[in-house]
């Protein structure tokens, strides 16, 4: 008798290839899934972090078009309203594109691009304020520039230095101060009168204070990025400050017309009786002496004499304490002025690093020799120039006016009729 034994075993695994296969293709659609909302989540990243590069590059190039214009050297400069610059006064610089409307100060037009951030910092609506516009000029040969839509220029306080209004006490002196504008002193003396620069609130600024501005700009792209952006800005103080003792308040930055600093100064008027030094600048009523040295024994004629200029053309007024000496060929008004200088200015190094700094800001740079020929065109009382010549320089045929900061590296020869 024979006997079938039947085996159930591959009848059983029938299919089992097909269910890896399905849970092949779906891990690989997991896997496939992940991969492209992993791209698209890196593009949106991609996407968002450049459209915030845009904005933070666009609101930074508006901050600077009004950094470059507060520059008395800009030929698009922008005279601030007064000096120092009152908390009820605002100057704009817009930037529509097209023949949209820009207002920041009509803060109840959404559309306008209302500046809402001026109420956080100073507690009132910017339209309460005396507001001054001026077109950006960014655009240049009909090309678009940055899209920046405004930059707002103002004086600050204690309270709107703070996030949302919060202020800073620049003072420690326990109150966040709403009404005081704030400025920045590169002589503020501590208790050990060691100078210690920095922000001081105060009603009445000693001389070597500068108003600190705001500048905010606010940009706007056309893909919906924004960005605002925000610094404070003060003047910069290329010079020294020179302190006039015993007396040291309300003084200028130098105390004569000529000041002589150094032992054993020698100076000899020129032979013309149209020459003249005056303390009395052209842009202010205050007097100051013609010429201050800083050794009182150079004051006899033998270090310094009018020659044969009348003593009476050197103007001025005199420096206290005492009236000033009057030798029969000295001028009329010198004084013997000991000052304290900036360590800079007292070793050729100092010099030079001081020179390099006024260098780099200079309006033009001319290798000596030169002459006044040489000089840039456009320079007026209400656009003055810097300008320096590494070398020498030769006025004696110009007899014009010049305005602004000029520094000579080498030998300077000076025509009398030149102002």
């Amino acid at each position: 008798m024979t006997r079938k034994r039947q085996f159930d075993g591959p009848r059983r695994e029938r299919g089992v290839a097909l269910l890896i296969a399905i849970f092949a293709l779906l891990l690989i659609s997991v896997v496939g899934i992940a991969l492209i909302v992993s791209s698209g989540t890196d593009s949106a990243l991609a996407r968002n972090y450049r459209t915030s590069t845009n904005a933070y590059y666009a609101a930074l190039a508006g901050m600077e078009e009004a950094r470059a214009r507060l520059l008395p050297a800009n030929a698009n400069y922008i005279p601030l309203p007064a000096t120092p610059m009152p908390l009820t006064q605002v100057v704009y610089i817009i930037n529509p594109a097209g023949s949209e409307t820009v207002a920041p100060d009509d803060t109840g037009n959404p559309l306008t691009y209302p500046d809402t951030q001026y109420r956080q910092e100073f507690g009132v609506d910017v339209s309460t304020r005396v507001v001054t516009k001026y077109n950006s000029v960014s655009t240049v040969a009909g090309l678009p520039g940055p899209y920046f839509k405004w930059v707002r220029i103002n004086a600050v306080t204690e309270r709107a230095l703070g996030n949302g209004g919060t202020g800073v006490d620049v003072n420690n002196d326990g109150d966040v101060d709403s009404t005081s504008p704030l400025y920045f002193d590169s002589e503020n003396r501590t208790v050990s009168n060691v100078p210690a620069p920095g922000l001081i609130e105060t009603p009445t600024p000693s001389y070597t204070a500068q108003q600190v501005l705001e500048i905010t700009a606010y940009a706007a792209l056309p893909s919906g990025g924004s960005k605002m952006l925000q610094y404070i800005v003060w003047p910069m103080t290329v010079f020294p400050r020179l302190r006039v003792w015993p007396q040291d308040t309300n003084v200028p930055t130098f105390p004569a017309a000529l000041t002589l600093s150094g032992n054993n100064v020698l100076y000899t008027g020129p032979q013309t009786n149209s020459f003249f030094i005056r303390g009395q600048d052209q842009c202010t009523t205050s007097a100051l002496p013609a010429i201050a040295y800083t050794v009182g024994g150079d004051s006899s004629s033998a270090n310094i004499s009018a020659g044969a200029t009348p003593a009476g053309n050197y103007q001025g007024a005199p420096v206290v304490p005492g009236p000033p000496p009057a030798p029969a060929t000295a001028p009329q008004s010198f004084a013997d002025v000991h000052l304290v200088m900036d360590p800079n200015w007292m070793t050729p190094t100092g010099l030079d690093a001081v020179v390099q700094e006024i260098t780099n800001s200079a309006d033009a740079v001319i290798t000596g020799p030169a002459t006044p020929g040489s000089f840039p065109s456009g320079m007026s009382a209400t656009h003055p120039m810097t300008i320096v010549v590494n070398g020498d320089l030769d006025m004696n045929s110009w007899h014009n006016t010049g305005y602004g900061l000029l520094l000579v590296t080498g030998t300077l020869h000076y025509d009398p009729d030149a102002t």
